[in-house]
């Protein structure tokens, strides 16, 4: 069964009550766009709660989730080259070879040279990482399931759109 959506007048609206408080001290100003950036900006920090909550029970962080989930979209033999890793990942280099060198060191991935041209790296999945990653993942998928599942089949297709949406306008695509 859905959820009931909160009214925006009830006293344990935060972000109601932000606007409420904006409007009293500064009625020059329209706090409008909170109503919706706001409880956008609450409802991401609480899904990254609930969604690191997830992989932390297989030992692992959001980047490296993100990392053996990555490499394990890419298909048999289960390997990207780093710089393509890292544009998938959408961090940068830097910050992709600190998630790698944990991730080698638990044995869930493994770095070789590319045969076309040995300065290139290559990062692939282990037997023992595509396992973690296949488990991790099917709890990740539930995990949003059920928390989709609290807005609701109808809201949740009537979101989806509108989300796409507006996030091609603000990536500018």
């Amino acid at each position: 069964m859905a959820r009931q959506t909160p009214s925006p007048d009830l006293p344990d609206d935060r972000v109601a009550q932000i606007q409420q408080e904006w409007r009293r001290e500064r009625p020059d100003l329209d706090p409008g766009p909170q109503g919706v950036i706001g409880r956008l900006h609450r409802i991401a920090l609480i899904l990254t709660e609930r969604l690191v909550a997830v992989y932390a029970d297989f030992g692992l962080s959001e980047g490296e989730f993100d990392v053996l989930a990555t490499l394990r979209r890419a298909g048999a033999p289960y390997e990207r080259a780093a710089g393509e890793l890292a544009d998938h990942t959408l961090v940068t280099t830097g910050g992709l070879t600190k998630r790698v060198d944990r991730l080698e060191a638990r044995g869930l991935v493994e770095r070789r040279a590319e045969a076309s041209d040995a300065r290139k790296r290559l990062v692939r999945l282990t037997p023992s990482g595509r396992e973690l990653i296949d488990r991790a993942i099917a709890a990740h998928l539930q995990n949003e399931h059920r928390i989709l599942a609290e807005l609701g089949e109808d809201d949740t297709r009537a979101l989806e759109p509108l989300l796409t949406r507006w996030l091609r306008v603000l990536d500018g695509d």
